[in-house]
């Protein structure tokens, strides 16, 4: 069948999927007051979602994801109310349900979880106690509702439960609380699991860690799955179909793989080549980018929604709403609201993409490096943490030349955040520490830096909501910045604003406008703005993009390299998404317990060989089809850190990571601190690659090579780690 359904979700029959479903949605219609008008947040939106099957909803902030779980649920806000459709949850039509029978489906049927696990869980209460409710909710007594929460602690992979269960909310780790919220989801062993973001703002490895829990639970329950998140990749690993919201509608729906090899509405294309993937960087090719913004809720009543947007639309377009066409592709049908789907994936790239890029072709020799503008000796900082010490940053030395960007990763708590605000004063370095700005010496302190050195050093923070006050306009906020690090007054300001504004493709209309106005990609711009006000030599990006959708984050990327471009800026860019970090980074640090266990130009560290900490971080990176320079992902198997990061004064002796390490050797790396060799690269060169680890560079890259016992977590050659021992002895 090559053409529109009668209706959108006439593809099979409502009353036997009541049956056969964990959630049937039909033409479901949301509507919420706003300023005395009914506004359609959700128009006629219709899917399904089978007994064990996952199912993934994407879309930009604003488009109804979470309005469809909030639907589901009936836990829609005052304002809120479900004008037309049906939802049905395992045969049980939610609409029609009294307050005991919904309160009953919320506690055995259905359970959430959401994207913050720390506003989820109740602070003045114990894990024990929390868990235990949910089993108490379903009926359980309260001495089997202990023992059952030990047992789920135990299965969703929490080391050392016993305690864990006595703990509050804050003496656990992001990851920690969102496998206890997970098991409280799963108490009531569900028929329907609703994730909704749950992985955002999680490292690499947690991140890998409760998707591989979620994966794995799900299998052993047999529990469908409605997965709510803009990580595509994360979707493409986990969900067998994937339906893609926008302003409100479903626009496209089919197999997971169908919809990202071949996507069939230009919104999931536009979205798709938004991804900073493999084989890309700031120096070839500039991130695609989708224009404009999601119409207000109710504003289009003509036409396709996605028109004004769209660079294939034409008057058809603007005329006639697009029917739901169905096509068969190769793992089912594919469904798309587009007249032009079939010309969907030509959609023409978007016009900055034609914009001079700084190295032609990928033969081209890498850039000469200069001068550093920045460099850190020996440094350190100490912390105590009831009474232990915790060094937090351990004996860290690199450098930073102008115009270049040096990425940090590594999982949270080791040391990233801290390196950057030891490099802009706001944490005072220990004893033997030393940090230069061109050469001359720079205080340790903020408060004692010139104005000069204040405002060649600047942050963009993750969030910019707590980076700009709410109470000023986005002119106050920009102007204070150039009255402070720059000699203009009145009429230079505004000048000086409006060239501002326009660098960072900020529209002129916003300057009036409070930051509590504005979306999260305008405020970040913001943000950017007032960081360069008063031309910063180097910027640190501390997870500017973390919290933006993919469209967003193209944006803010291809502006960060148009700035570093036009004006020689450098970047300390901090971020989880290793993805976003092999785009914008010209070399890569990583930091394992504040340690610097490898440093290198980014296509030696990601091609490898590399430090095991890195492999096993690389190793937890979610991929796309079609990923990769050559059309296909590198497939990487998933290595499992076991364990948890060591804390105050259990820090380990020799290697920092041997608690923890794979490819561990034995005695050597229980007692003694591995040095720095050369991977490749010029020795003592900034372009250099150098990995601190006893195993020699030689047998890593073998090993490397090699497929893994993924279960084991070591290499499957025993023969290699003996002869590594050797060697390194």
């Amino acid at each position: 069948m090559n053409g529109p359904p009668p209706s959108s979700f006439a593809a099979f029959d409502v009353s036997k999927s009541d049956r056969t479903d964990a959630l049937t949605v039909v033409g479901l219609t949301v509507t919420y007051r706003i300023r005395g008008r009914d506004r359609e947040v959700l128009q006629d939106v219709s899917f399904r979602v089978r007994r064990g099957e996952a199912y993934g909803l994407v879309g930009e902030s604003g488009c109804g994801k979470s309005t469809v779980a909030m639907a589901t649920l009936r836990y829609l806000p005052r304002n809120g109310k479900v004008k037309a459709g049906k939802i049905v949850i395992a045969g049980e039509d939610v609409q029609k349900l009294g307050a005991d029978a919904l309160r009953g489906m919320r506690a055995t049927t259905v359970s959430m979880v959401y994207q913050d696990p720390g506003r989820a869980l109740n602070p003045s209460l114990t894990i024990a106690r929390q868990v235990s409710e949910a089993f108490e909710a379903a009926g359980v007594a309260r001495g089997e509702a202990l023992r059952r929460t030990l047992d789920m602690l135990k299965r969703v992979r929490i080391a050392a439960p016993e305690r864990v269960m006595d703990s509050y909310p804050h003496q656990l780790s992001g990851g920690m609380q969102q496998r206890v919220v997970i098991a409280m989801a799963l108490a009531s062993n569900p028929a329907l699991l609703i994730l909704d973001e749950p992985t955002t703002g999680l490292d690499a490895t947690v991140e890998a860690e409760v998707l591989d829990l979620v994966a794995q639970l799900r299998e052993e329950l047999g529990t469908a799955v409605l997965f709510i998140s803009h990580n595509l990749a994360v979707i493409g690993r986990m969900c067998e179909r994937v339906g893609v919201l926008y302003a409100g509608k479903l626009v496209e729906e089919g197999a997971t793989q169908d919809v990202f090899a071949r996507p069939r509405h230009p919104y999931t294309v536009g979205l798709l080549r938004c991804l900073p993937t493999a084989g890309r960087s700031k120096d070839r090719e500039r991130l695609d980018t989708i224009a404009g913004g999601l119409p207000l809720p109710g504003s289009v009543t003509q036409g396709c929604i996605y028109a004004e947007r769209c660079r294939l639309a034409d008057e058809r377009c603007r005329r006639d709403a697009p029917p739901p066409y169905r096509l068969g592709a190769a793992h089912g049908d594919q469904m798309a609201r587009c007249h032009y789907h079939e010309r969907a994936i030509e959609l023409p790239r978007a016009a900055s993409s034609a914009a001079p890029v700084l190295v032609a072709s990928s033969d081209a020799p890498p850039r000469a490096p200069s001068s550093p503008v920045l460099r850190a000796r020996n440094l350190s900082k100490t912390f105590h943490v009831s009474g232990a010490p915790l060094r937090a940053v351990d004996d860290v030395s690199l450098e930073l030349a102008s115009g270049e960007t040096l990425g940090l990763v590594g999982e949270s708590g080791s040391g990233k955040t801290t390196l950057a605000r030891l490099m802009l004063g706001l944490l005072a370095p220990d004893a033997g520490s030393a940090l230069e700005l061109d050469g001359a010496p720079l205080a340790a302190r903020v408060t004692r830096r010139s104005d000069e050195q204040l405002k060649s050093l600047q942050i963009v923070f993750q969030n910019p909501d707590s980076a700009l006050n709410r109470a000023h306009s986005v002119k106050r906020l920009i102007g204070r910045a150039l009255a402070r690090f720059t000699a203009l007054r009145g009429p230079e300001i505004d000048a000086r604003l409006a060239t501002l504004t326009d660098a960072v493709r900020l529209p002129a209309r916003y300057l009036d406008a409070h930051s509590r106005q504005l979306s999260g990609g305008l405020k970040q711009r913001v943000a950017i703005a007032r960081a360069f006000a008063g031309e910063p030599r180097v910027v640190v990006c501390d997870e500017p993009t973390s919290s933006l959708d993919v469209s967003v984050q193209a944006a803010i990327l291809n502006l960060l390299a148009d700035l570093q471009r036009e004006r020689g800026v450098s970047y300390v860019f901090i971020s989880h998404d290793l993805h976003v970090v092999r785009y914008v980074s010209d070399r890569i640090a990583v930091l394992y317990l504040g340690r610097l266990l490898e440093i290198g130009p980014a296509a030696a560290v990601f091609d490898g060989p590399q430090h095991p900490y890195t492999e096993a971080l690389l190793s937890a990176l979610p991929t796309l089809p079609g990923d990769g320079a050559s059309g296909e992902p590198r497939q990487r198997t998933r290595i499992r850190l076991t364990g948890e990061l060591p804390g105050p004064g259990a820090m380990p002796v020799g290697c920092v990571f041997h608690t923890r390490c794979p490819r561990k050797l034995g005695a050597i790396c229980e007692q003694q601190d591995p040095p720095f060799a050369d991977a490749g690269g010029a020795a003592n060169s900034p372009s250099a690659h150098r990995i601190r680890c006893h195993i020699p560079v030689a047998t890593l890259r073998e090993l490397q090579s090699e497929p893994r016992d993924d279960n084991a977590g070591s290499p499957t050659n025993g023969g290699h780690a003996d002869d590594a021992s050797r060697n390194a002895s």
